[in-house]
């Protein structure tokens, strides 16, 4: 039977970011969704025309007027597109309840079909291999005193949604030395929601990329250089890794065969240390060997600490 249970060196690595960003309005927050690679954006609230038309060279729109839109367009070929953004995931959400409930207000037992099919959407780009950017307007929530800037979603969808998500980024701007500044955090903090699992700076800001009469002054890549290639870094050192692992498992494992009685397989214990283990391929290979100790009819005896058959006095 296939043993279900992973060490970190065993886990599959994926190689798509999912994020949401969010803010006020008129940030900016979805020309930065647009600096991922190569995006497809899925217009739910008009944003499109608030966006400079030198950022949407080369950028195809899906203007999203029912979710049987989102539905169709899924089944089309969207090889060329590396990313898909979400603009925004709240309208997005309303797209969704409309679909479930038509005309009337959602209720409780309505909730599990709707989150659902947010989870069917970020699983179904999961599965074309696509970096996907959500884009959120900014709520608040109050912790006692305290108010924390959120995204704004339905209160029954935020935990289901923020769960999906590897990164969570607050942009805002905020004048520092008579310089208006735009930033973003992933890192959660007592004033904003946020998650940063690959140790992204605790604060970035966001260039200006536009000269005031709306000239491009760079190219629009920020989330791409500074964001998801950082992210796609980290995963690439967990899969160099995991390719290490593997290798010195299946090395173990042609060498362990060649052990057929308790003098061979007490040799090949003697040199599991000259191994290039990796991670928790010494462990690994313990429970190999205990497995074909059994197999082999052997047991342990734990005053020698080696294997001798069953069956001796």
């Amino acid at each position: 039977m296939q043993n279900l249970i992973r060490k970190a060196t065993e886990l599959e690595i994926p190689q798509t970011v999912k994020m949401m960003i969010y803010g006020q309005a008129g940030f900016g927050k979805t020309t930065l969704a647009l600096s991922a690679p190569d995006p497809l954006l899925l217009d739910f609230d008009g944003g499109v025309k608030r966006v400079n038309l030198s950022h949407l060279e080369g950028i195809d729109t899906v203007q999203v007027s029912a979710w049987t839109d989102v539905q169709q367009v899924l089944q089309e070929d969207l090889s060329r597109y590396r990313s898909i953004v979400v603009d925004t995931v709240g309208k997005m959400m309303d797209f969704i309840i409309s679909y479930k409930c038509s005309s009337r207000q959602p209720q409780l037992r309505d909730w599990g079909g709707i989150n659902a099919e947010f989870t069917w959407l970020t699983r179904q780009l999961s599965g074309l291999n696509k970096h996907v950017v959500f884009v959120a307007h900014r709520d608040t929530r109050k912790e006692g005193d305290d108010t924390v800037f959120i995204p704004a979603l339905r209160e029954k969808s935020y935990n289901s949604i923020v769960t999906e998500l590897d990164l969570l980024g607050y942009m805002e701007m905020r004048l520092e030395n008579g310089r208006q500044l735009r930033t973003i955090t992933f890192d959660p903090t007592s004033r904003n929601d946020g998650k940063n699992t690959c140790s992204l700076p605790a604060q970035m800001e966001v260039p200006a990329i536009l000269t005031g009469d709306g000239r491009p002054t760079a190219k629009n890549d920020f989330l791409k250089t500074r964001v998801i290639d950082p992210y796609l870094g980290m995963l690439r050192e967990k899969l160099e890794e995991k390719r290490a692992y593997d290798a010195v498992m299946a090395d173990i494992a042609e060498q362990l065969e060649l052990a057929t009685d308790a003098p061979s397989l007490n040799d090949f214990i003697s040199q599991i240390d000259g191994f290039r283990h990796v991670g928790s391929s010494k462990q690994a290979a313990a429970r190999m060997v205990a497995a074909h100790a059994r197999k082999l009819g052997l047991q342990l005896n734990k005053a020698t600490k080696r294997y001798e058959p069953a069956n001796a006095a």
